[in-house]
Order: C-alpha cells, then structure tokens, then sequence
C-alpha cells in the first residue's frame, strides 16, 4: 500500500494558496496549507513534511531567512513559489538550501511536474544505498545509508539537506570518477545553467566543512572541471562507480 505524501504550501496570497493546494490535491498529494510563517512552525511542531512549497515574501518574516533557520533542524525537501524573480534571489534561494525555485506567474501543470521529479530523484538516490555503504580514506570512515538517513564520518553522525544528500549520493555512486558542476546541476537538480555553477560551489563547502577536517580529502576539487569522491568502499555497494583512487 503506498503511503500518501504530504506537502505543506505556504503563501499569505489566499487565492494563489488555495490554487496550488487544490491542484497538488488532484494530483494525489495530501496538503496542509498555511498564510504565514507562524502556522508553519507550529505545525512543524507536530509533523513534519514530505516536501515544503512556501513564498518568500510574508507579513510576519523572509522565506529565505526562515529556510535558513529552518535547514539547521530539518532535511526536507523546499521549493520556493515566488514572485521575487531576479537571477540574485533564484540563485540565494539555492544557495540557502532550495530544492527548486519557481517564479510566479507559472504553471500548475509545470508545478507538478517539478514535485514529481523532485520526488524521483529522492527516490533514485535512495534506491542507490538500500542496504547503506562504507567507504575509507585512510584511517577514516564514512557511512552512508539512504534507508535510515543516516550519514556519519568516523562515528560522527552528519546532518544532510536534501539537495546536500542528493550531491552526496550521486558523487559516491560515482567514487573516482571526475563529475562536472553541469551533471551535478543536471543530475541533482534538473539546471544546467552556468550561473548556477557557484550552487554546487556553495553545497558542496558545506559538505566539506559539515564532514570535519578531511572534508575536502573526501571529496577533491578538480579545478576547472568538478569534484571527485575519493572514498574506496569496503562493501562493493555503489552502483556506476570505482573502488579505485585516481
């Protein structure tokens, strides 16, 4: 029996509110919806979400400054649905942790799609782990499992988001081997365009520094090119990948 996902929209605009909840309702989704940051928070109290769509603009707070906070707790998937439309505030929305952003006036067909295929990639990615993975870099150890969500460097539990988990995921499938920003942005989030290079940039610094003093050992910069898992797994559970260093 399949579970019901469930989607908390945020939005003080009641109209557009109302539109989004009822199409994602259409769609399958079960949605909670809410006219500010306040209602969110309590109801994160309760439950938590499968998946956030909120604004950025509220009479009681900034979306950005709330998700900024709200990523220091939580590891659920956020798209922004927004009429603050300038690259600056697309590219800060990502930065500060997004999944995806989508500008206002859009398409409700086009938003759907968006959570199905942000939905997809999660499930790609935890497909990837069922059974968790170990991997060594010298003396340290690193463990990942997409099951549990758990992920730790030398019995240090770390906490991901989930653009973060995704990045992580797609770089270890991939020990060894040379990936470029551009099939990261494609891979992890559906973007290839090349201002949105510093993206991967900024995710993957928080790795590093979230990961301790071997963070940038775990995972090389190839300058001028991407980044490489450096990891060597000691239980053969990767798909696609190397069990070499280059």
């Amino acid at each position: 029996m399949l579970i019901m996902k469930m989607l908390y929209v945020v939005d003080s605009n009641g109209e557009e509110r109302e539109g989004i909840k009822q199409y994602l309702e259409l769609s399958g989704y079960e949605v909670q919806a809410f006219e500010d940051l306040h209602g969110v928070q309590v109801a994160l109290s309760r439950q938590t979400p499968d998946l956030m769509l909120m604004e950025v603009q509220f009479p009681d707070g900034d979306g950005f400054t709330f998700l900024k906070k709200l990523k220091q707790t939580y590891s659920f998937p956020v798209i922004f649905v927004t009429t603050r439309v300038a690259e600056s505030d697309r590219i800060l929305g990502f930065e500060l942790g997004a999944d995806d952003y989508v500008c206002k006036p859009f398409s409700s067909k086009e938003l759907v799609l968006r959570v199905h295929a942000l939905f997809r990639r999660i499930d790609v990615s935890v497909s990837a782990f069922k059974s968790g993975s170990t991997w060594t870099l010298g003396n340290s150890v690193l463990q990942l499992d997409e099951v549990s969500h758990l992920f730790s460097v030398d019995g240090r539990q770390v906490p991901l988001t989930a653009a973060e988990w995704r990045i992580m995921s797609y770089l270890v499938s991939n020990s060894g081997i040379l990936i470029t920003r551009s099939q990261i942005l494609e891979h992890c989030f559906d973007y290839s365009f090349e201002s949105y290079d510093r993206i991967v940039d900024t995710h993957v610094k928080n790795m590093r520094a979230k990961m301790g003093p071997l963070g940038s050992q775990w995972i090389e910069t190839v300058r001028g090119y991407g980044y490489r898992f450096a990891g060597r797994s000691t239980t053969n559970r990767a798909h696609g990948g190397s069990d070499t260093q280059e």
